[in-house]
């Protein structure tokens, strides 16, 4: 008898196993789907984007930035004028001949742009000594002025200390390498105590520029954790950004007192997370709350490539598609770009509360959607702050880009080893992050206020500040130390 092929093969047995593989499929397609909307990534770096909506910039403005760090360049940058002579070769008219030239106007100008790499040097002052010829009487030439007593070390090297280590993020053992190799060896624990006696003294600034943050009506916040060596849990390092200067503060928790403690009575708005530490400074009724539109988004990316997720992207997408189209006209803070926000921004935030709406009610509280949609719905009113007053920004992504900088020093010098180290770091992060703001070169503004600090009182601290600090008339010196 010869086999039968799977075609003559047909008998109820066979029709069943069919349909089980069809269920079998369809489970299994219910399952990835779910999977992925519950259980999905939360990180964006393994996924693409969506694209935001976002103009091409007209010829313009991209004119108009070039004019803008061109001249801010030529404000800045250290200018050597050189000369450079027409050789004598060339001094022969090609139409007569003749050799008698004239100069015209100021000459033809090309700019090179150099590195000049920095490096130690050593000031050896040698003060005159003399003797009265009755020798009863010997007097020495005064000391130089120090920022400190009893120390070597110029305050031109302790600034570079300080901003190799916050805005560099440079570990002390890497700075003692490349000291070694610039020919001069300096150990970590020189550069350590110098760094931390530093801050202590610029400690003093701390309360007078926070007190500038509590005067602005508009202030992000957001906190990172730092690891402290002498409790077991994390602590953390709070950030607030006034409308011109950057505060930091070291905590040893996340405990509402910080904020409170920060910003006090001040009134305005906190732009922050849903974060419930900041509930303190809000029972007190003098600050309101705004809500991170930045913040939803990424709970929607996170909920996966579903199509409610997706609709939600875009209607977010849109509105900062007509943040970028204040920015391409020239009107961010006007009149102009209220209008924008309500007649363009107000809809599409609408229809996102109620796209979430309706999502949290189909999706399980605990799945990625559903915490996307409930995140929605339940910060309402502060997402929807940025909608009636245009100096309110939709996001806290600055707040956030600004802890950038601990997060970087924490993955490379990775801790501290006490409060008040912690409370020194924030300081310097303080000064280092308002100068980037205020376009002061913090090596510079550092040098000069370590030795100024100690001769001003403090009713005059506030013009020690990065936003009302002068240069000397005479420049810094070169980064380098003294010895007597």
């Amino acid at each position: 008898m010869a086999p039968s092929s799977d075609d003559d093969h047909k008998c109820g047995w066979r029709e069943h196993a069919l349909q089980l593989a069809a269920r079998v499929a369809d489970v299994e397609a219910q399952l990835a789907t779910l999977r992925r909307t519950a259980f999905g990534k939360k990180s964006e770096k393994a996924k693409k984007l969506p694209p935001v909506p976002k103009p091409p910039p007209t010829p313009e403005a991209v004119d108009e930035k070039r004019r803008t760090r061109a001249a801010a360049r030529e404000a800045t940058i250290e200018t050597e004028i050189e000369h450079t002579p027409v050789p004598d070769a060339d001094k022969v008219c090609s139409l007569c001949g003749g050799t008698d030239f004239r100069p015209v106007g100021t000459g033809k100008s090309c700019d090179v742009i150099e590195f000049v790499g920095a490096h130690f040097r050593r000031r050896r002052m040698v003060r005159e000594t003399l003797a009265c010829r009755c020798g009863g009487c010997v007097v020495t030439a005064p000391a130089p002025p120090r920022w400190s007593p009893k120390t070597r070390f110029a305050s031109s090297f302790v600034a570079y200390l300080a901003v190799s280590k916050c805005l560099g993020s440079m570990p002390f053992y890497r700075l003692e390498s490349m000291a070694k190799c610039a020919t001069a060896p300096i150990a970590r624990s020189t550069m350590n105590e110098l760094f931390h006696r530093a801050a202590a003294k610029l400690c003093r600034l701390s309360e007078p520029l926070f007190e500038v943050i509590r005067g602005d009506a508009i202030v992000l916040a957001d906190e990172t954790t730092l690891k402290l060596t002498t409790q077991s849990s994390k602590a953390f390092i709070w950030t607030f950004l006034g409308h011109g200067l950057t505060g930091y503060r070291f905590a040893l928790g996340r405990g509402g007192s910080v904020a409170t403690d920060a910003l006090k009575d001040s009134k305005g708005v906190l732009v922050c997370d849903d974060y419930a530490g900041y509930n303190a400074l809000f029972a007190k009724g003098h600050r309101r709350r705004a809500g991170c539109l930045a913040h939803a988004r990424r709970k929607y990316f996170d909920a996966g490539n579903v199509p409610e997720a997706c609709d939600a992207l875009e209607l977010i997408g849109f509105i900062y598609a007509v943040e970028h189209e204040a920015e391409r006209r020239g009107v961010l803070g006007s009149a102009e770009h209220l209008e924008l926000r309500r007649t363009f921004s107000k809809p599409a935030y609408y229809a996102l509360l109620q796209l979430a709406r309706r999502v949290g009610k189909l999706h399980a509280p605990k799945t990625l959607l559903g915490r996307a949609a409930r995140y929605t719905t339940s910060n309402s009113r502060a997402l929807r702050a940025f909608l009636d007053d245009v100096r309110i920004p939709p996001d806290n992504n600055r707040s956030e880009n600004a802890i950038r900088i601990v997060a970087l020093g924490r993955k490379n010098w990775l801790f501290v080893q006490s409060e008040d180290a912690g409370k020194n770091v924030a300081i310097v992060y303080s000064l280092i992050a308002s100068c980037e703001r205020a376009s002061v070169n913090p090596i510079s503004y550092l040098t000069d206020v370590l030795d100024r600090i100690d001769g001003v009182d403090d009713a005059d601290l506030r013009e020690l500040l990065p936003d009302r600090w002068k240069p000397p008339a005479k420049p810094a010196r070169p980064v380098d130390f003294d010895v007597e």
